[in-house]
């Protein structure tokens, strides 16, 4: 990790700048529903993207739908949404962190595959503030999953892929952003992030 020239930062919001409240939300309910608690995250994932809830192109109750006809989980939308948003926590010391970032000149931003469930949790918890840029796969209609994502990103800041520096929780989204060219790190722990952030950003 010796590369620098970084000039924007962009995190990932569900288990980077809040716990992950979409897979352990799940989680949660499929215990208290006698499911299996390890498969619903994963069909969950399956149908917020077959569902195109994650990309504008569905509704939640589209998603609800497919995810109890795959899994069996019962509840009304609002409730199993509400579960959901509850499990957004934010971390503090995150918020604290970028807001010294752009004090020390960095753009900032939010990168995240998303629904309006983050325009919500931006109107509860008001940490748009922090933030010169949030892109939102609902708004965006497309994801991370999809590697030209990066490259659009990229272009809308007006910054080469390599000035950008992407912090995200799953390895496969880490990788398709080192492969269109950004920096990137795995978040797996805050103070092993810390050390990588402080690594990369500290004077050459």
């Amino acid at each position: 990790m010796k590369r620098s020239g970084i000039k924007a930062i962009l995190f990932d919001f569900g288990g980077v700048i809040a716990e992950e409240g979409f897979r352990n939300g799940l989680a949660a309910l499929a215990e208290e529903q006698g499911l299996d608690s390890r498969r619903m995250p994963e069909e969950g994932m399956r149908a917020v993207y077959d569902s195109g809830f994650v990309r504008g192109q569905g509704t939640a109750a589209d998603f609800w739908a497919l995810l109890r006809e795959r899994t069996g989980l019962v509840g009304k939308d609002d409730d199993l949404s509400a579960r959901i948003l509850q499990g957004f926590v934010i971390r503090p010391w995150m918020l604290e962190l970028v807001r010294q970032l752009r004090q020390r000149g960095y753009i900032t931003g939010i990168l995240s595959d998303q629904t309006h469930w983050l325009d919500t949790l931006a109107e509860r918890y008001r940490f748009s503030e922090f933030f010169h840029y949030i892109y939102n796969s609902y708004h965006l209609g497309k994801g991370k999953r999809d590697p030209s994502l990066f490259t659009d990103v990229a272009a809308d800041l007006g910054l080469p892929a390599g000035a950008i520096l992407f912090v995200d929780d799953d390895a496969g989204n880490v990788k398709r952003a080192r492969d269109a060219g950004l920096q990137a790190i795995q978040f797996t722990g805050r103070e092993s992030f810390i050390q990588a952030l402080d690594e990369l950003l500290k004077p050459k």
